[in-house]
């Protein structure tokens, strides 16, 4: 077998169906490829069946099955540690390759060997697209938001060429993985949410660039959540939020961001109270919980602890 030039790496947390159908998509998307793959699977402690059907399937070269639930940082790091690869695709189990995505991320990373980062063009699954990179977080992006010019000022995701941008998703995300291992991959310390800036940050901080690649489409089947959970994902999503601007900048930076932040989303609460079903389906006591949980990050239980409940579950 030839040497393996390229690594897909799916994580999966008890989503069979969505992960069947990703993979699925990556055996059309890499038989258009004129080079060797592998496909790695992580599957992050599900008791669905996930992990069988993974093994069954033919795109899938290896499974990974952890015995209990990680972080998203955690699990993607473990899958660039072992792609054998040069480069590696990050995916999850919601990401639907469109043929071509990872002959067009390829090329842009071989065609800029400054680039640490590819970042495919996402969609929704009615079609439309869906903001994918980003401006990097400071006190003026959040500014830019309070003013509700944030597409203008902080969306990158726009356009029909290849670009330079600060951050892309990860949901489909190829990585060079010599530039991963420089900067010792991603930092479990975001448990999820602002794991993929962080490591964008410190790659740009390490002289590697990241780019948008339009070309390269991929479906992101956002699954629907319950209100337990996306109550944990709005405490998990402020929390870390917080923990990049304290890291990468200051304590009053990170103040500044919490307050702007916390206005934006006052300013939609109050408008969903005026004009309910206008404000892209959210009601009032979401987004006033994401003010609440905003201007105190270090309140609440997130998706980490979540995680932690469901172990010790499991391992009763």
């Amino acid at each position: 077998m030839p040497d393996v030039e390229l690594t897909y790496c799916v994580v999966n947390t008890s989503q069979r169906e969505l992960l069947l159908h990703g993979l699925d998509a990556i055996v059309a998307d890499r038989a258009t490829v004129p080079f060797a793959t592998e496909t790695l699977v992580l599957d992050n402690g599900s008791r669905d069946g996930s992990a069988s059907a993974a093994r069954a399937h033919p795109a899938v070269d290896e499974v990974i099955a952890l015995d209990e639930r990680r972080g998203k940082a955690f699990n993607d790091s473990e899958l660039l540690r072992r792609a054998s690869g040069r480069y590696a695709l990050l995916l999850n189990e919601d990401s639907e390759l469109l043929p071509g995505a990872t002959a067009a991320l390829y090329k842009a990373l071989e065609d800029n060997p400054g680039a640490a980062c590819a970042g495919a063009q996402l969609l929704r699954p009615d079609g439309t697209a869906q903001a994918c990179a980003w401006r990097f977080p400071t006190p003026l992006t959040a500014l830019a938001g309070a003013l509700f010019l944030h597409r203008l000022f902080t969306v990158q995701s726009g356009g029909s060429h290849t670009r330079e941008v600060d951050w892309c998703q990860s949901a489909a995300l190829l990585v060079r993985c010599e530039a991963a291992a420089l900067v010792d991959y991603l930092d479990p310390d975001f448990f999820v949410y602002s794991d993929e800036v962080d490591f964008a940050r410190r790659l740009r901080d390490a002289g590697w660039r990241s780019l948008y690649v339009p070309s390269a489409v991929a479906v992101h089947h956002e699954q629907l959540s319950t209100a337990a959970v996306s109550e944990r994902r709005i405490v998990e999503l402020s929390r870390n939020r917080d923990r990049y601007m304290r890291k990468h900048h200051s304590a009053v930076a990170a103040r500044v961001v919490r307050w702007l932040t916390a206005w934006t989303y006052a300013l939609r609460a109050l408008v969903a109270l005026v004009l309910p079903g206008h404000v892209g389906g959210r009601d009032a006591n979401r987004y006033w919980r994401h003010v609440t949980a905003t201007l105190r990050p270090d309140h609440g239980e997130g998706l980490r602890e979540a995680a932690d409940e469901y172990n010790l579950l499991h391992h009763a």
